[in-house]
C-alpha cells in the first residue's frame, strides 16, 4: 500500500518478465540435464537474468521504493543529519548546541574518506570538543558526550557492517560445489559465473557512485573499524563503555562475516575486540556491592555475548609476521582477560559453551596458538570433577 504509483509499471514489468522466464527455463533446464554443452548456456542466461533484475533499480528508481533517495526531487535541498534529534531522544542536553555540533562534526568525520585533507581537521576538532566537556568536569556535559558518543558509535557500527557485507559480496569466490557439483565441468561454469559477477559488480558500482552521495557507506571497512575503535576509547574516557560493550557483543553477524574477511580487515576489528574485552572485564567492578541484581544479570549476559561473538576471530584471525596486531605484551594481557571474564560467569554451562567454542576454533586454526586458554580449561575441568564427585 505504501508504494508510490509510480513505481507499479515498473515493477509489473519485472514480475512479468520474471515469470516469463522461470516459465522458459524449466524447458531448458529439463534440455540442459541431457547436453551438457546446454549447461553452459543456461549458466550464462541465468547469470545474464540476475544481472539485469540487479540493473533495474539503478535504471528505474521507482523499482526500489525502500530508497529513500528514490523519490528525491533533483532541486531537492539533502535532509540534514538527524544526529540532534537522536542526541535529544537520549536525554543529557542532547538538544543543546554544543550537542547538535558534535553530532555534525561526528557525522562528518564517518562520511569522508580519511585521504581527505579536511578529515584529521575535522576529527580533531571532534576530539577537542570532547576532552574540554570531560576537563569542564560537569555531568550534564559528561552526559552530552555520552549520548552523542552513543549514536555516532551504532552509526559507525551500523556502516561497518554494511561495509564487510558488501565486500563480502563482491569479493567472494563462487563456490565450485561438492558431490556432483564439484565435477569438472561445474567447475568451468563456476569460471564464468565469477566472471559475469565481476563485471555486473563494476556496472552496478559505477551506477551507485553515479546515483549517490560522496562517502554514502563511510569510507573502507579498515577506516571504519579504526573509527569504531576510536569511539569506543572516548565513551571509555566519558564513563560510557558498557554502551560500547553492549552494541559491539550484539553485532554477531558482523562477528561471523569477520572469520573470513581479508587479513588486513581482521587486524582492525581484532583491536577492536581487544579493547572491549577490557571494558566487558570491568563492568560491574567498581560498585560491585551496590548493583541490584537485574543490572549484574544483564552484564553477565552482556559477557557472555561478548565472548561467544568475538572469542573464534581471535582465535582464526591472521596473526601477522611483519607487522603483528598485538605485541607479546598485549597478547598476554588479553588472555588473562579472556580468562577472568570467563571465571566471572557463575554459570558452569556458560563457561562449557564458552570453552568449547574456544577449543573447536583453537583446534582449527593450526597457523595460531593464540588465545592459549588451556590453564582455564583445566580449571573448569577439575572444577567440574569436583562438582561431581560431590554430587
Amino acid at each position: 500500500m505504501d508504494t508510490p504509483p509510480i513505481a507499479i509499471p515498473p515493477l509489473l514489468i519485472r514480475n512479468i518478465l520474471t515469470s516469463l522466464f522461470i516459465h522458459a527455463d524449466k524447458s531448458l533446464l529439463n534440455l540442459s540435464e541431457k547436453y551438457k554443452p546446454l549447461q553452459l548456456l543456461h549458466c550464462l542466461l541465468v547469470s545474464a537474468f540476475l544481472f539485469l533484475l540487479r540493473l533495474l533499480p539503478f535504471v528505474f528508481p521507482s523499482l526500489n521504493p525502500s530508497d529513500p533517495q528514490a523519490f528525491d526531487y533533483p532541486l531537492k535541498p539533502p535532509k540534514l543529519n538527524n544526529y540532534a534529534s537522536a542526541t535529544a531522544a537520549a536525554g543529557g542536553g542532547g538538544d543543546s548546541g554544543i550537542a547538535r555540533a558534535m553530532s555534525q562534526l561526528l557525522s562528518i568525520v564517518n562520511d569522508i574518506p580519511v585521504s581527505s585533507r579536511k578529515y584529521e581537521v575535522v576529527r580533531s576538532l571532534a576530539e577537542r570538543l570532547i576532552d574540554e566537556n570531560l576537563s569542564e568536569g560537569s555531568e550534564a556535559l559528561r552526559e552530552v558526550n555520552c549520548s552523542v558518543l552513543s549514536a555516532a558509535f551504532s552509526r559507525a557500527l551500523s556502516q561497518l557492517q554494511a561495509a564487510v557485507v558488501d565486500r563480502d559480496r563482491t569479493g567472494g569466490d563462487v563456490a565450485e560445489g561438492s558431490g556432483e557439483g564439484g565435477q569438472r565441468e561445474y567447475r568451468k561454469v563456476g569460471r564464468v559465473l565469477r566472471a559475469v559477477r565481476y563485471y555486473g559488480d563494476a556496472a552496478l558500482t559505477r551506477f551507485r557512485k553515479a546515483r549517490e552521495e560522496p562517502g554514502r557507506w563511510g569510507g573502507s571497512a579498515e577506516k571504519l573499524a579504526a573509527e569504531v575503535l576510536w569511539l569506543a576509547q572516548k565513551m571509555a574516557a566519558c564513563g560510557c563503555a558498557e554502551e560500547a560493550v553492549g552494541k559491539w557483543a550484539s553485532a554477531s553477524h558482523l562477528a561471523w562475516l569477520a572469520l573470513s574477511a581479508e587479513p588486513r580487515l581482521q587486524g582492525s576489528l581484532v583491536k577492536v575486540s581487544a579493547f572491549l574485552f577490557k571494558q566487558a572485564r570491568d563492568l560491574g567492578r567498581a560498585e560491585e556491592e551496590d548493583e541490584d541484581e537485574v543490572k549484574k544479570e544483564q552484564q553477565r549476559q552482556t559477557k557472555m555475548k561478548m565472548l561467544m561473538s568475538w572469542l573464534p576471530l581471535l582465535c582464526r584471525a591472521s596473526s601477522g609476521t611483519d607487522e603483528p596486531v598485538l605485541n607479546m605484551r598485549q597478547r598476554s594481557e588479553l588472555e588473562r582477560v579472556l580468562e577472568e571474564t570467563i571465571e566471572m560467569l557463575e554459570r558452569e554451562e556458560e563457561q562449557e559453551n564458552v570453552l568449547s567454542l574456544w577449543l573447536h576454533h583453537f583446534t582449527h586454526c593450526p597457523s595460531s596458538d593464540w588465545p592459549n586458554l588451556h590453564a582455564c580449561y583445566a580449571r573448569w575441568c577439575n572444577a567440574s570433577r569436583k562438582l561431581l564427585l560431590l554430587q
